[in-house]
């Protein structure tokens, strides 16, 4: 799996961004191997919980902008579509150490994540309207019951980094804890949970995502469609030229409507 590093200890399924070079960047190979992981955690009987993290002291600076504009999500069979897919129904416990950056998909993808243990200084951030498009994973449904409307119209419209605390507030962690720390730290309540009755778990999962399932399944269509329709909007175009070009995009020539 390119990029994507897993071991199995204990009943713990460990799987690490592994690009650090890019600061975990993902690309449409990284999500494929995110979409084996996932799937092996699954299935696999002697996989208890699954521990996700990044490697060289960052999460993933989210999606890969030149190898993601190459291929561009079509329709639900692309591998972004079926990571989320497969994200929002992931039946054990997972949990995720933080350090760095979380942007993008490296927030929203917080959301379906049961434990989240970040360090005091990781940076997150969800750009999606600064390239002209719209919150994914569910985001749009998820965010605002975990930090209430007010913040999540600001987290979202605005697109700026956010630290560890206002994280916390918004739902997407569970703990801060200070730097240098978080992967032991998550590491130990991964395998605090790999002793508890796994059956017990599962069903405890899943009834505390029983009023939410369809929700969340509707979130991850509706998104999907308008953000592949955006992909060719005018404002994306300026904004991922732009981003290439290295200067500040210009959304003012385009008209609401």
């Amino acid at each position: 799996m390119e990029n994507i590093k897993t071991s199995l200890e204990g009943g713990i399924l460990t799987v690490a961004f592994d690009r650090a070079n890019k600061k975990n960047a993902l690309t449409l190979a990284m999500y494929e191997g995110l979409v084996a992981a996932y799937q092996r955690a699954a299935e696999d009987k002697a996989v208890r919980v699954l521990l996700l993290r990044g490697e060289g002291g960052t999460f993933t600076a989210g999606n890969d902008l030149m190898d993601f504009m190459q291929d561009p999500p079509k329709d639900e069979d692309s591998p972004v579509a079926r990571f989320l897919k497969q994200l929002a129904s992931f039946p054990k416990p997972s949990v995720a150490a933080v350090e760095g950056h979380a942007i993008g998909l490296g927030s929203t993808l917080l959301l379906h994540t049961d434990l989240v243990y970040a360090a005091a200084d990781a940076k997150f951030r969800m750009p999606f309207i600064n390239l002209g498009l719209v919150p994914e994973g569910a985001s749009s449904y998820l965010l605002p019951r975990t930090a209430g409307w007010r913040l999540a119209a600001e987290l979202i419209y605005f697109g700026d980094v956010f630290d560890a605390e206002t994280a916390q507030r918004a739902g997407l962690v569970n703990r801060v804890v200070p730097p240098g720390e978080v992967v032991a730290i998550a590491t130990e309540r991964a395998q605090a949970l790999a002793k508890q009755p796994i059956g017990a778990l599962m069903d405890a999962k899943r009834l505390l995502a029983a009023g939410t399932r369809d929700a969340i399944d509707s979130a991850l269509r509706r998104e999907g469609e308008i953000f592949t329709s955006r992909l060719t909007s005018p404002e994306a175009m300026e904004a991922f030229t732009s981003f290439f070009e290295r200067r500040a995009p210009d959304f003012t020539k385009f008209d609401a409507g």
